[in-house]
């Protein structure tokens, strides 16, 4: 939590307990000091309540007419819903919010602040106005529809963030949105300041809290409500304008969970962040794959399947399931276009933003999210990439008539997939691979089946092939490979952990060879 020239308050707070002053001070007190220094911080800097002040930057202005109108397009529809608007400021976003409501209720902690939004956006008869500090913050459970909130979270406490989106989840009703966006890693203004209490956290700090945060429902034991991943990304002003990407923004929605749900998982992010997308995992399946790759095959096939698509330079490519960005890379590097990643794993998105922060490639982009619930403008891109991704899908019609849907005419797509070799699902598996497709939680499709529905959404042009013979070669490869490597890989990981890859991969062996499990290549243009 590194902020500009001092680390977070709670720091240094303990860092005068040296010279005795907060020796004897109590949490309590502590967090009480730690409020005093925030609001002394933004007393300084809201003395004429402008949007520079707003902004800590000289060039607000210029980036408020590009952001306002990014931010607004990334909500969902406000038409006749009841939105609660938390670190309101001098009302940014609060007259465009009103203008599309059935109500907008504007919270901020400065009266200085809330004062000017009441000036300004006051005429809208359904907004409301109230200066209140959101970790004290009471309302109604169930009141409203969307929680919106911009550059808030930063001026707040670990705990405290816990504390309030558990708070949002009371406030939201079910299948009500949140959006946050925060800055992340470091200062993007350029004001000065003698003191900054802001926690410039890394994203994976909040992907963690939203995927912890859960309240019961009250009308079953056995049901909670959580928050479901829409989805993460940066925010593309910044990135255009100021070279910087570490301004980021999340939409998710409340969505009720029963204890069997998700592998017993809050969401099924959490089930694959921690356990199939393990760091640890992660890790270990790019020590065989190669560098930036989680798929078989590593750069090889990358390489063979991204040429499948016929890139031309410029054009802008959908990498679904992106990963840690092995192909988006290698797409932007040998054709020339632009890549825009997105995976619902925080962990695979934590380490491909690590890896595009070195590379400092801007023609890649990678947001994490549910590509089910993503909403992108119709024919936005040329191409469509994606590896081993769609059997995590159970709705793998309404996904392919929205990839429809995104490309341009005459725009490309490749699919590559687990499959299986019946047509009437699992009544014809037999009780192994039906235990393996649980454990992993899988849904497949066989090759022709896919070939019906990509006709079926409107694709004209559709060619499948069943290439389980060239990935049983890979997996043998990748097998001997890891076994001629035991001494390194031990040392690399433990002997536990070899173990369980070297099984992971016969076993895999074990049920493509079977002719239970198939695996797919699909390619199909849209007219």
């Amino acid at each position: 939590m590194a902020t500009n020239g001092h680390s977070d308050a709670k720091h240094s707070v303990s860092n005068r307990d040296t010279n005795g002053a907060t020796e004897n001070m109590t949490e309590q007190d502590i967090e009480g000091k730690t409020r005093e220094e925030m609001e002394n911080f933004w007393k300084e800097h809201s003395a004429n309540a402008t949007e520079e002040e707003m902004m800590l930057d000289s060039n607000a202005e210029q980036l408020g007419k590009e952001e306002i109108p990014e931010i607004l397009s990334l909500l969902p529809n406000a038409a006749r819903l009841d939105v609660l608007e938390l670190g309101a400021g001098i009302g940014r976003f609060t007259g465009h919010l009103a203008a599309q409501a059935k109500s907008v209720t504007a919270v901020d902690f400065m009266e200085a602040f809330i004062e000017k939004n009441r000036q300004i956006n006051g005429h809208h008869s359904n907004a409301i106005f109230r200066q209140a500090d959101v970790t004290k913050l009471q309302l109604l459970p169930g009141s409203y529809d969307l929680v919106f909130s911009n550059w808030l979270l930063m001026y707040l406490e670990e705990h405290e963030v816990q504390e309030l989106f558990c708070k949002v989840l009371k406030w939201l009703r079910p299948g009500g949105y949140f959006f946050f966006r925060e800055s992340c890693f470091h200062p993007s203004g350029d004001a000065k300041r003698q003191y900054n209490p802001t926690r410039y956290r890394d994203p994976g700090a909040y992907n963690a809290i939203l995927q912890s945060s859960s309240v019961p429902a009250d009308d079953d034991p056995h049901t909670t409500y959580a928050f479901e991943m829409i989805m993460s990304k940066s925010v593309q002003t910044y990135i255009k304008l100021k070279n910087n990407g570490n301004q980021i923004c999340w939409l998710v929605h409340k969505e009720r969970r029963r204890e069997m749900d998700n592998h017993g998982f809050n969401t099924n992010q959490e089930f694959l962040d921690k356990s199939v997308y393990s760091l640890e995992n992660i890790h270990s399946y790019e020590w065989i794959f190669g560098e930036g790759f989680i798929s078989s095959g590593g750069i090889t096939t990358a390489m063979e399947f991204t040429t499948m698509l016929n890139l031309r330079p410029g054009e802008h490519v959908l990498d679904v399931g992106s990963g840690i960005g092995g192909s988006a890379f290698h797409m932007a590097q040998e054709f020339d276009v632009n890549v825009t990643g997105i995976d619902l794993s925080a962990n695979m998105v934590s380490v491909a933003l690590e890896k595009a922060y070195k590379v400092d490639d801007k023609r890649v982009q990678f947001e994490m999210g549910d590509v089910t619930k993503r909403q992108f403008p119709l024919q936005s891109f040329d191409a469509i990439y994606s590896r081993e991704t769609l059997l995590h899908i159970k709705d793998k019609v309404a996904l392919l008539s929205s990839f429809f849907k995104w490309l341009k005419p005459g725009g490309r797509l490749v699919i590559t997939d687990y499959c299986c070799r019946h047509d009437n699902g699992s009544n014809g598996w037999s009780n192994q691979f039906k235990k393996f497709v649980q454990k992993y939680g899988y849904h497949l499709l066989s090759v022709d089946q896919y070939a019906k529905i990509l006709k079926q959404v409107g694709f004209g042009q559709v060619q499948v092939d069943d290439r389980t013979s060239q990935f049983l070669q890979i997996l043998n490869k990748e097998l001997q490979q890891l076994e001629n490597a035991q001494r390194e890989a031990t040392e690399e990981f433990s002997a536990k952990d070899y173990r369980l890859l070297e099984n992971t991969w016969k076993n895999k062996l074990l049920q493509f060879a079977s002719g239970e499990h198939k695996y797919g290549v699909m390619y199909a243009k849209k007219d």
